[in-house]
């Protein structure tokens, strides 16, 4: 892909429904590329694993999670590591997706301000990850205990990590098939979810509980 004034947010939506995303070679690289893995991470949404330790840490607070209130704050929080494909072409597209309603973040925060987050795309019924970061200990694994929360309490059928790290396996993440990850594709697309009608948790101890996987 030469030229990324030709992806609009509409073409971005109808690759997210195909299987594909974009990506850049580098933070100042112009150009993006499609990306459709052979092998696709995914967090099958009954699977979430919280350990213990992680467990005391959500349990004893002192950390204010929110919803979309600084969305843009996330992406720079995602890019701003040595090497990333977040570039501005990617920024500007996301952020697109943001005001048109199709992209979302959750954020962690406390005294300091703003110290982790994930951000994703939502589609019918799955939640694309795109990215995640964390300024503090724990803050990035918060923030996926309590988007996998609020996705289970939306009715969401799939959360598409786009590849499988060691994090994300520690956390329950799990790698399928290109075939098997657009067999659920389909039908997750095809059904409905709200990403913002779940309420906040009032407290970190609800998501702890709600949680099946706790060790």
């Amino acid at each position: 892909m030469k030229d990324h004034t030709d992806l609009t947010p509409d073409l971005l939506l109808r690759a997210y429904t195909a299987g594909l995303f974009p990506m850049a070679e580098h933070r100042d690289d112009p150009e993006l590329f499609w990306v459709d893995p052979r092998r696709r991470g995914i967090f099958p949404l009954g699977g979430f694993h919280i350990s213990r330790s992680l467990a005391r840490r959500i349990r004893a607070g002192g950390f204010d999670v929110r919803v979309n209130t600084d969305f843009a704050g996330v992406v720079e929080g995602c890019a701003d590591r040595p090497e990333t494909w977040i570039s501005d072409p990617i920024r500007h597209l996301y952020m697109e997706l943001f005001l048109l309603g199709y992209a979302h973040s959750l954020e962690v925060h406390d005294d300091d301000g703003l110290i982790g987050g994930v951000y994703g795309v939502t589609i019918g019924a799955a939640f694309f990850g795109e990215s995640m970061f964390s300024r503090k200990t724990d803050a990035s694994k918060i923030a996926l205990a309590y988007l996998v929360d609020r996705l289970n309490l939306g009715g969401f059928r799939l959360f598409d990590t786009q590849f499988l790290t060691p994090h994300l396996a520690s956390l329950g993440a799990i790698e399928i098939s290109r075939a098997a990850y657009h067999s659920l594709l389909k039908p997750a697309i095809a059904a409905q979810a709200n990403f913002l009608s779940p309420p906040l948790p009032a407290s970190g101890h609800e998501v702890v509980q709600r949680n099946t996987q706790t060790s």
